[in-house]
């Protein structure tokens, strides 16, 4: 389950922040990023050829043309104030952006207040690099997802200045393992001090340096709404 689930106890602080950049996804894109990284999984499992995966690439070059046809021509993203209907929808990278993204690791939390947060996260297959263990540059994509979605929650966020992760045991895949996370907004901006840990054995550690900046300050940031329908640009022709 999500963080921004209304019904997880933590969504109360997430779905009311107001640091939230972009748009949010399509169910329909929630629901295909979950089936897409099962489905990656299974590939890489596969011991030999098999024809469901023949008639899954002959489908998937069919679903391309098609949804090449309905994505916008220009796919830089619709940001600033000179952005333009032909630029694809920018997604809130704020919160969850393994719901809708299956590249990014999926994760729950359970407490996120000002100071402190917490939570649980399983990586799939698609994550490993040593065998059974997770590829360590996936743990760094995490980290840097819950410190920024914690941060955001809580109202006071930034860019990631630095970030230094320490690796001390072995992560596990296809385990539930916890996170914690101890935030400290100090002068110049914001120190996040983040731990992974199976059951009480910590497995690895990150300390986060972020710029801080208020809703206010980030008042004028400018991000393309979602177009209607009634001004969807003219479709691309089938490559």
């Amino acid at each position: 389950m999500a963080a921004n689930d209304k019904s997880d106890p933590a969504a109360a602080v997430a779905t009311t922040a107001s640091l939230r950049f972009g748009e949010q996804p399509l169910a329909q894109t929630m629901a295909a990023a979950g089936a897409l990284r099962r489905i990656a999984g299974l590939l890489v499992s596969l011991e030999q050829p098999h024809p469901a995966v023949d008639t899954m690439i002959e489908n998937l070059e069919r679903w391309e043309r098609e949804l090449t046809v309905a994505a916008p021509p220009d796919s830089a993203p619709r940001v600033g104030p000179d952005a333009s209907d032909t630029q694809r929808v920018y997604l809130d990278h704020a919160f969850d952006i393994g719901a809708y993204n299956p590249c990014f690791p999926e994760y729950h939390f359970d407490v996120l207040g000002p100071d402190r947060a917490a939570g649980r996260i399983t990586f799939p297959l698609v994550h490993e690099g040593p065998p059974g263990l997770v590829h360590g540059g996936f743990l760094g994509v995490f980290f840097d997802a819950v410190v920024q979605h914690h941060s955001c929650a809580v109202g006071i966020t930034g860019k990631t200045r630095s970030m230094n992760i320490t690796y001390r045991r072995p992560t596990p895949l296809l385990v539930e393992l916890r996170f914690e996370i101890d935030r400290v907004v100090h002068e110049t901006g914001i120190r996040s001090t983040a731990r992974l840990l199976r059951d009480d054995v910590l497995l690895c550690t990150a300390e986060v340096e972020t710029v801080a900046a208020t809703a206010a300050k980030l008042a004028g940031t400018h991000f393309g709404r979602r177009r209607p329908p009634d001004r969807l640009t003219a479709p691309r022709p089938h490559p």
